[in-house]
């Protein structure tokens, strides 16, 4: 186990409050899935009546974050299934596998195909029509799209005001991949409608199309790199990933304040879920301790590890000889 030292905030991942696993992350999926759908068709509508390539390719943005969401909804509903015989640990990982899925179709269906629209509109250029009801509809989208960002802010301010910790570093190491994906997608997509609206002005002004097609790439890197951060967190966390170093360290200065144990000899934990932490640590008791008293010990501090960290959802605790009672080469002394 490594060095302890303690830390005054509460670990992100240690802490996630309840509400991540419950209601408050479907309904901020849901709004966003609505508002990304409506914006995609009037987007597509614009794009094609103006001729915009940057127009469809936030078009393509716009529809690849509304089939995120679809994709996140599903993840947040079956991750929810209880545990049973063939998946004992539950199924809240299977979250991170629908996220990451839909991390995909953010990079297939938007970054793609603005890249691809971008060099077309550059090597070919393009007959842009009248701009004007791109220009509304880009105006609208940001309205819509800054409704679903306040929502999604508003979540993160109050679950990262529950833990004390910064909106950046919860938005870092938060388990809960749903609500990073939203505040992402959404923040991107105010940046896409600027570009955009910077494509198609540019394209207006100058009667150069390369405007619009460098608007579209911009797009198309901006996706790549949304796509990118999400696939990464979401591939960490179905490999399986350990708690920052500060919540071990808590975890284990907890198991020690425990009058019957002695020494934590080594500890290990592994996220695999919002609000499902594995903890097992190999602890050495203090001597004259008989069987059952070292069984009931266990269960006190079991108890005492849930209390101050909630998502601990399993505790596996191993009486062991601690290191002073080990020989040179690892074995007990006599």
């Amino acid at each position: 186990m490594r060095a302890v030292s303690p830390h005054p905030e509460q670990p992100v991942e240690a802490g996630t409050p309840a509400s991540a696993e419950g209601g408050e992350s479907v309904t901020t999926v849901i709004v966003a899935g609505v508002c990304n759908l409506g914006i995609a068709v009037a987007k597509a509508i614009a794009g094609v009546i103006s001729g915009s390539g940057a127009m469809l390719s936030e078009a393509a943005h716009s529809l690849a974050d509304t089939v995120t969401e679809v994709l996140l909804y599903f993840s947040l509903k079956r991750s929810a299934r209880p545990a049973d015989d063939a998946h004992p640990f539950g199924y809240s990982r299977e979250r991170y596998v629908w996220a990451l899925l839909a991390s995909f179709a953010t990079f297939i269906g938007g970054a793609v195909f603005s890249v691809t629209d971008g060099l077309r509109t550059l090597l070919h250029g393009e007959e842009l029509g009248s701009p004007a009801l791109s220009y509304l509809i880009l105006a609208v989208a940001f309205v819509l799209e800054s409704v679903s960002l306040a929502r999604t802010v508003r979540q993160v301010r109050g679950e990262a005001g529950q833990l004390g910790v910064s909106r950046s570093r919860y938005l870092r190491h938060t388990p809960d991949t749903a609500v990073k994906a939203v505040f992402l997608e959404d923040a991107a997509a105010l940046v896409g409608l600027v570009l955009a609206f910077g494509g198609v002005l540019g394209t207006e002004l100058s009667g150069s199309s390369v405007w619009d097609g460098t608007a579209s790439l911009l797009i198309g890197a901006l996706l790549a790199w949304v796509a990118v951060v999400l696939a990464r967190a979401n591939g960490s966390l179905l490999i399986g990933r350990a708690l920052p170093q500060e919540a071990e360290d808590r975890i284990a200065a907890t198991l020690r304040s425990q009058p019957a144990i002695r020494e934590v000899v080594d500890l290990v934990t592994l996220v695999y879920g919002p609000q499902n932490v594995l903890v097992a640590a190999k602890v050495a008791f203090a001597e004259g301790f008989a069987a059952h008293e070292v069984e009931v010990a266990c269960e006190e501090a079991d108890r005492a590890v849930r209390a101050a960290f909630p998502s601990v959802a399993r505790i596996y605790l191993d009486p062991t000889p601690g290191r002073a009672d080990r020989g040179p080469a690892g074995r007990q002394s006599p």
